[in-house]
């Protein structure tokens, strides 16, 4: 089953938002990736209970363009992604983020938390994570540093040909899984997206400077973090951060993956998020 693609009207511009699965409301998106019809595997695991809106950034896809550098801020990025949940008449929802979504979560749930009736961060972190631990990939220590950066700069490249493309992106996916030889098991569908360049770019400088740790007790959402033991991305180490720093979050760590558990430990993911869903759902019974 294909997502629905949608264009919302907001005070704020145009969105390209994909439509998929019924039930409570929730969002996924992430600040780089350009989704289509074909959708995401993480967006994916939530289509079963939820009604879910895969949301294509400013800049990304369809979605319009922005006008001015500040508005693709993460700050700014909250207000969009508010101005599409006023514009579908939802008064609250689940916020979902995996990678850099998982950073956006934490931005969020600090500024946005009475939207929300949950939410979920995999594999992220609430402060830069690329220069203060070797154990990231970003990390110019880490032996597998430089091939990764030269794969997310040959992703950028629009004019790269469909087979190249799909060479390097499932390379670069491997060096995030905790076990590369089942790559094929786990990417199994007819998923494909691409990397808004622009939005990278952007990312890859407020990063720099990215630290709301301190800012995390205000988030009064039901939290979930999760993460693999072996995630080279954003390395167990913040989760644990976050989880600490929030009050009342809920941590599951996978013992048999890296930057993928949604894939590499299905099962058991699956059980950990159905369990804290039942959970919110008793918190919010006119939604479930």
């Amino acid at each position: 089953m294909t997502w629905n693609q949608n264009f919302v009207e907001t005070d704020r511009g145009t969105f390209e938002v994909f439509i998929k699965g019924e039930g409570p409301p929730l969002c996924v998106t992430h600040l780089y990736s350009e989704f289509n019809e074909s959708g995401d595997y993480f967006a994916d695991i939530f289509s079963e209970s939820h009604t879910v809106y895969l949301v294509n950034l400013r800049e990304a896809g369809r979605s319009d363009c922005a006008k001015a550098p500040h508005e693709l801020f993460m700050i700014e990025t909250v207000f969009d992604l508010e101005s599409i949940r006023v514009a579908l008449q939802i008064s609250q929802w689940v916020f979902a983020g995996h990678s850099t979504g998982g950073m956006l979560a934490c931005v969020y749930g600090i500024h946005a938390s009475s939207s929300l009736n949950a939410l979920i961060a995999v594999g992220g972190a609430a402060r830069e994570y690329g220069s203060s631990s070797p154990a990231c990939i970003y990390h110019k220590e880490h032996p597998d540093h430089y091939i990764m950066q030269d794969y997310i700069e040959a992703l950028k490249d629009p004019s790269l040909d469909y087979e190249k493309r799909q060479f390097i992106s499932t390379e670069r996916t491997k060096l995030s899984l905790y076990k590369p030889e089942q790559y094929r098991n786990y990417f199994d569908k007819s998923i494909h997206k691409k990397m808004a360049a622009t939005r990278m770019d952007f990312f890859a400088r407020e990063i720099l400077q990215f630290d709301v740790t301190k800012q995390l007790h205000q988030v009064t959402a039901p939290t979930l973090i999760l993460c693999g033991k072996h995630d080279v991305q954003c390395p167990v180490v913040f989760s644990e951060e976050m989880a600490r720093e929030i009050p009342k979050a809920q941590l599951a760590i996978f013992n048999e993956s890296n930057h993928y558990p949604f894939l590499e430990e299905e099962q058991a993911f699956m059980e950990v998020i159905d369990e804290f869903m039942d959970t919110v759902n008793g918190l919010f019974p006119n939604q479930a």
